[in-house]
């Protein structure tokens, strides 16, 4: 699943680094700080590896 935006990619970028250990989870927030509590780090490396060339800065609503 790729990720919908920048935004989405940061954020998920910041929990996979939580997630392995290499940042404290304590330095998160928001959408960062859900996803590490809801997603694997398998999930989170696909939303993180998403290419951000193209992507709007933050994904249109719904």
């Amino acid at each position: 699943m790729p990720a919908r935006s920048r935004a989405q990619q940061r954020a998920a970028g910041a929990a996979l680094s939580a997630k392995r250990g290499e940042t404290p989870v304590s330095e998160l927030q928001g959408a960062s700080r859900d996803m590490y509590r809801s997603m694997t780090e398998k999930e989170l490396e696909e939303l993180a590896s998403t290419d951000h060339d193209g992507l709007p800065e933050h994904a249109p609503d719904r």
